[in-house]
């Protein structure tokens, strides 16, 4: 296949995808009750228009190497239910305000039914995809179950291990300490699983999936890094999170991993100090204040370039993964989502 690939504007496409997996989803949920309870809190975050980037690169994937929408729709619904499930239960682990310009269910509804919320979302997601492959070939149906389980293990790996390091107040990271982390926290199940699934429904098997990994871990990294890079920089209106809300939650991100290896002197300090705090010790003033810091020491600017370089990589890697995928939209697509991601501002 040839690596030059015409340019594409990805966002019509995540548009029509979002839409199309929107309305799949919410004709999936029960109006039924306990709806003011469960079901109008199960429905509240994919009513929410969001990105729709992962099923956009399984159904992408899956057209490249040879399938239909129709084989592999079902999965891409259930990739999406469960990225609203784990949205909802991290934003009680961080304690976020905000969702998709919204209050977040646990800010709304309290802890207890959000979280109760966000575990009936993941029982959708697996019911969907069970049902979805008892109509494959065993074999295949199995494959497909096995890479979601393997999806859902690694994620809530990579959630622990964050949770961890505030946790335990770990201050000696580095930024390949913060690259194991989102890739098991955000690269598995953004990226990864999306583009393995998709080309192993697309080829019913044949596709070599290894490379996909190489691939996906360096596009996902680049969605993470620009996402962390939002929370600083972003517009909250089109951000649809709270602005710094990384930093109050002392979220160990690469701008605050590289400042504290950098920071020196009385700035050091403050950084521990800061590090150290509570959640509700972290005034606005105090976050002004780090805030401050990573501007004195480029740490945004390190991030940026370091998030292009991870792009880079990510060109070189898609050129492999799918090389044996015809050139044509879908292709085109996938490969389009690599300066998506630098660019994008929500």
């Amino acid at each position: 296949m040839s690596t030059h690939t015409v340019a594409i504007d990805v966002e019509p496409a995540l548009r029509d995808v979002e839409r199309r997996v929107r309305r799949a989803i919410m004709d999936l949920i029960p109006d039924a009750e306990p709806h003011r309870w469960l079901y109008r809190l199960v429905r509240a975050y994919p009513s929410r228009p969001g990105k729709a980037l992962r099923p956009a690169l399984c159904l992408a994937t899956c057209r490249a190497f040879g399938g239909s929408d129709a084989e592999c729709f079902p999965v891409a619904v259930a990739i999406e239910m469960m990225h609203n499930a784990f949205l909802v239960h991290d934003d009680i682990a961080d304690a976020s305000l905000r969702r998709r310009g919204r209050p977040t269910l646990s800010a709304e509804h309290g802890l207890e039914l959000a979280l109760n919320a966000g575990d009936a979302l993941a029982v959708f997601a697996n019911q969907v995809l069970r049902r979805h492959t008892r109509g494959l070939d065993q074999h295949l149906g199995d494959r497909i179950l096995d890479e979601f389980d393997t999806m859902a293990l690694r994620t809530l790996e990579g959630q622990a291990t964050e949770l961890g390091w505030r946790r335990d107040n770990l201050v000696r990271l580095t930024p390949e300490d913060y690259l194991d982390l989102i890739m098991h926290k955000t690269c598995w199940y953004t990226t990864i699983h999306p583009l393995r699934t998709g080309a192993l429904i697309g080829s019913h098997g044949r596709a070599d999936l290894r490379p996909m990994v190489r691939f996906g871990f360096h596009l996902g990294a680049a969605f993470q890094i620009r996402d962390d890079l939002l929370n600083l920089i972003g517009d909250e209106s089109l951000y649809g999170k709270e602005i710094n809300g990384d930093l109050y939650e002392g979220k160990r991100t690469l701008m605050l991993i590289h400042l504290m290896g950098r920071a020196r002197g009385a700035d050091a300090a403050a950084v521990q100090r800061y590090l150290l705090m509570e959640r509700d010790a972290r005034t606005d003033a105090v976050v002004e204040e780090i805030r401050g810091l990573m501007d004195r020491y480029d740490s945004i600017g390190f991030a940026t370039e370091y998030a292009r370089g991870i792009a880079g990589v990510a060109l070189h890697a898609f050129d492999e993964a799918f090389a044996a995928a015809p050139a044509g939209p879908d292709v085109a697509f996938v490969r389009g989502l690599v300066p998506y991601m630098l660019g994008r501002w929500s």
